[in-house]
């Protein structure tokens, strides 16, 4: 017995009557599709700051650890940026004792 090389036919066969078959859904699995997947598109103005994909994953993983530490502890200290309580107070009271003193 040789194998032969038989091509299939792409067309259907004439008998098939789509239209009185029961049962055909169209699109029945999408939804289970669209579920698995995750796709995300990026401007190419971005995708340009990222050689690879785990590029992208691994910076979108530091923000998130980032954004998780702020909700832990309910912000970042900003102590260098922020003057003290009342040293605005303090330091106005002391330029008017200034001027007032001549």
């Amino acid at each position: 017995m040789k194998n032969r090389n038989v091509s299939p036919s792409d067309e259907l066969l004439p008998e098939y009557d789509f239209a009185s078959m029961k049962g055909g859904v169209r699109a029945k699995y999408v939804e289970r599709l669209r579920e698995g997947t995750n796709i995300v598109l990026v401007d190419p103005d971005v995708a340009a700051a990222f050689p690879s994909a785990n590029a992208v994953n691994e910076a979108l993983r530091g923000i998130l650890n980032t954004a998780r530490a702020v909700r832990r502890t309910g912000g970042l200290p900003n102590t260098a940026l922020r003057p003290k309580t009342g040293s605005r107070r303090k330091t106005a009271l002391r330029q008017s004792a200034r001027l007032a003193r001549g």
